[in-house]
């Protein structure tokens, strides 16, 4: 990446943030209906790993431009998931308060990510 502050993916607190959001999706979800198994509870598992998973590969692209880019499938993936939870609690999978904690968590991540994003933009304009 050209710059040695990040040693792994696990350092950027991005990845972290989306890492939380991640564990408590799939804690979530394992109070589902059964029936749900194949769809709402299957999406978000893959939406949630998508979070970390992009963050993980764009980082060892080792280029900011590919790397931003993975970023923004993980931002997606964010708002995939906030859709989900607006899914889940509309048809009371969910409480009002698990929805509350769960756009909390996702709230800090995008932020997080979105202050990358703006690291990785600068870096590219630095480096022209």
């Amino acid at each position: 990446m050209g710059d040695n502050s990040f040693k792994t993916f696990e350092d950027l607190q991005c990845w972290q943030a989306c890492r939380e959001v991640r564990l408590f999706i799939i804690d979530i979800v394992k109070s589902y209906p059964k029936e749900e198994k194949f769809s709402i509870v299957d999406n978000m598992k893959r939406a949630a790993r998508s979070t970390t998973q992009n963050i993980a590969e764009g980082f060892g692209r080792f280029h900011y431009r590919e790397n931003m880019q993975f970023c923004r499938i993980s931002r997606g993936s964010l708002f995939e998931l906030i859709d989900d939870l607006i899914t889940s609690k509309d048809e009371g999978f969910i409480s009002h308060e698990n929805y509350q904690h769960g756009r909390d968590k996702i709230s800090n991540a995008l932020a997080l990510l979105n202050g990358y994003i703006s690291y990785l933009n600068r870096c590219i304009a630095n480096n022209k």
